[in-house]
């Protein structure tokens, strides 16, 4: 099984330790980048370097969860790191898609979004995902290409 870090800014450390323990349960190991209560001001973008950054020094091996406020901050901000495919994932179908079409290695909520009952079924199932080599692989070249392009 693989190791999942997970990060949160101080809007959403409830979700996030919600979903921590979630994956837990399944036998997944979790590795916590913080924040580790609301009283830490650290910027959700400095939270979602260390996930990022984790998941490079593992090559890649690790997947990441981050949760702020809407997701969308931890998103914009963890795809700036190369190999780092970041979606939000607010419903089952999407989540599903960006592993099976983008093969995402990480998946970010938003606490003011979504309940936490279909945050953990969506993380679920997300987690079981593998990319599998197929119609879908031209594409995920081209946004590697794309990102070796761009980010130098």
């Amino acid at each position: 099984m693989v190791t999942v870090v997970i990060g949160c800014d101080n809007a959403a450390v409830e979700l996030k330790n919600i979903l921590a323990e979630c994956l837990r349960g399944q036998g997944v190991a979790v590795e916590d980048e913080g924040c580790m209560d609301s009283a830490d001001q650290t910027v959700y973008p400095l939270v979602a370097k260390r996930v990022c950054e984790n998941i490079i020094r593992s090559g890649y091996t690790k997947r990441g969860v981050l949760v702020c406020g809407t997701g969308v901050g931890m998103c914009m901000t963890a795809n700036k790191f190369p190999g780092i495919r970041a979606a939000v994932g607010h419903d089952c179908f999407s989540a599903e898609r960006s592993v099976l079409s983008n093969d995402a290695n990480v998946l970010c909520f938003g606490q003011r979004v979504i309940g936490a009952e279909l945050a953990k079924k969506i993380l679920k199932e997300w987690i079981a995902l593998k990319f599998q080599d197929g119609p879908s692989t031209p594409k995920v070249q081209a946004i590697a290409s794309i990102e070796r392009e761009t980010m130098r």
